[in-house]
């Protein structure tokens, strides 16, 4: 065989033995574990009753969603209350829980930024959070009324969240409300007409008291209704100095009231944000900080205990 030949057989030789080695070496070698982002699974609506919700019996229209450019939604035609539940992490779980009802002025709820998005925001600081989803008063066509479905809608979720308070980890004594525009007006309500269930009623939820331990109503409607009395739970409050005369100068006279009945207030009114400014993470003006204040007044108040 020709020297050249030789030696390019020699070095195939000894490239085909190397290579060999290589594979031998790397399936010798434990390989690297697979590991996948971890996803948390979406929260899941929860009936607000069994069945037909009373009122709503027989109707069969189905809901419906608009999506903004933005990408948040807005819902409507609602015949079938319920909340959604965001759970804090066992580690972070301070055991403090909030219902959280969107405004819309009763005709559709901005459940994005009025809901879905506070509710985030408190799981992510251990507070468990409820969106509630309740029958709307004011849409076209709408059987319903504020004072009846809507306020039966907000106490029923009251009672079904203290029902399983166990089972979620909060503590049924530290359950309170926020509300949004006319989901403040729901949350108001819910505070100067509770009681403290029917403790012969077959129904175990309705057993259970309806009373909000605190409440926070932001750019609230109807702020002239707020009468509160010496038994209204302890309240935060805040608007916009730019929002519309009855809440950015009723909300003021709202607070004077808690004060005069004694009943602890704090309120905070920022010279810009409109109405609905709700929670926003591209809300980067001093508005856009108020769920961060309504964090501290919890703690302040005794609400909110760290893990």
């Amino acid at each position: 065989m020709p020297i050249q030949d030789m030696k390019n057989a020699q070095y195939s030789l000894l490239a085909v033995l190397l290579i060999s080695s290589g594979l031998m070496a790397l399936a010798d070698e434990p390989s690297a574990p697979q590991t996948k982002p971890s996803q948390k699974s979406p929260p899941i609506e929860i009936p607000l009753w069994p069945g037909e919700a009373p009122g709503s019996e027989g109707k069969t229209a189905k809901e419906v969603v608009a999506i903004s450019a933005s990408g948040e939604q807005s819902v409507s035609s609602i015949h079938h209350p319920s909340i959604t539940p965001y759970l804090p992490s066992a580690e972070k779980a301070t055991r403090t829980a909030i219902l959280v009802i969107p405004g819309g002025g009763h005709r559709n709820l901005a459940i994005t930024h009025e809901g879905y998005n506070v509710a985030q925001w408190l799981s992510e600081r251990g507070i468990a959070a409820f969106v509630l989803k309740h029958r709307l008063a004011r849409e076209t066509n709408s059987t319903y009324k504020i004072e009846v479905e809507s306020f039966a809608d907000t106490q029923r979720a009251m009672r079904l969240i203290r029902s399983r308070a166990q089972e979620w980890n909060i503590d049924p004594a530290r359950l309170g409300a926020i509300g949004f525009s006319a989901g403040g007006e729901l949350v108001n309500m819910a505070c100067a007409r509770f009681d403290s269930g029917k403790a012969d009623a077959t129904d175990p939820i309705e057993r259970q008291n309806s009373k909000p331990d605190f409440q926070a109503l932001i750019y609230p409607g109807r702020s002239g209704d707020i009468e509160p009395t010496k038994d209204s739970p302890p309240v935060f409050l805040a608007c916009s100095y730019t929002d519309r005369k009855d809440i950015s100068e009723g909300l003021a006279e709202a607070y004077l009231r808690f004060k005069r009945v004694g009943v602890p207030a704090e309120l905070h009114i920022y010279s810009t944000g409109g109405h609905g400014f709700g929670l926003r993470a591209s809300n980067h003006r001093p508005v856009g900080a108020w769920a961060t204040r309504f964090e501290e007044w919890l703690a302040d108040s005794g609400f909110l205990r760290k893990p």
